[in-house]
């Protein structure tokens, strides 16, 4: 099965003031697609965006970085995020992501359950 980016489902998402922050195309847009699979998107998230700091229970999320430069928090650990970073967020712990960049930060997520 394949399909283009063009024919994947993208979803906007707003930040408080309702204007918009982040872009989320589903990678895993399939009928077949693996049940453990919870999320799989190439997210674009805007300058000076965050995805606020948020707990992974019973599920564990990973971030490629892919453009872009961010602040990111890692159960508390702030670290760089630069294109070509991986993180790992395993059931029981936290992470957050700000766009420091004055460009889209682009990266893929997945959510997997445990």
């Amino acid at each position: 099965m394949y399909k283009k980016i063009q024919d994947l489902k993208t979803k906007t998402k707003l930040n408080n003031e309702g204007k918009e922050k982040m872009f989320l195309t589903d990678l895993a847009d399939f009928d077949a697609s693996d049940p453990k699979i919870k999320a799989y998107a190439l997210v674009q998230l805007k300058p000076g965006e965050v995805v606020d700091y948020h707990m992974h229970i019973g599920e564990s999320e990973t971030y490629f970085i892919l453009s872009g430069r961010a602040s990111y928090n890692d159960d508390g650990n702030i670290i760089e995020a630069v294109p070509g970073t991986v993180t790992l967020t395993p059931s029981g712990h936290g992470h957050g992501i700000k766009n420091t960049g004055d460009e889209m930060l682009v990266f893929i997520a997945l959510v997997i359950t445990c």
